[in-house]
């Protein structure tokens, strides 16, 4: 029973160590979107110019969503 309480304990100082339980706010989101889509973008800037270009929009739209959340908090 103690060792099942201590192995349980370690698990979730394990999953919390990596992140797990960590909430990130909406800005941080956003960024990690905006990122994500600007290096799609790149990628496919390569092969498919039609396809980076709506990436790029994309990435253009979650932009401004982060300028508004700035100007909200400010």
């Amino acid at each position: 029973m103690v060792l099942k309480k201590i192995n349980l304990i370690i698990r979730f100082t394990t999953y919390n160590m990596f992140g797990l339980f960590n909430n990130k706010s909406p800005k941080e989101k956003l960024q990690q979107k905006y990122q994500k889509l600007t290096e799609e973008a790149y990628t496919l800037s390569k092969t498919n110019r039609a396809a980076s270009d709506e990436k790029y929009a994309e990435a253009e739209q979650v932009q401004k969503e982060i300028e508004a959340l700035n100007r909200s908090e400010s």
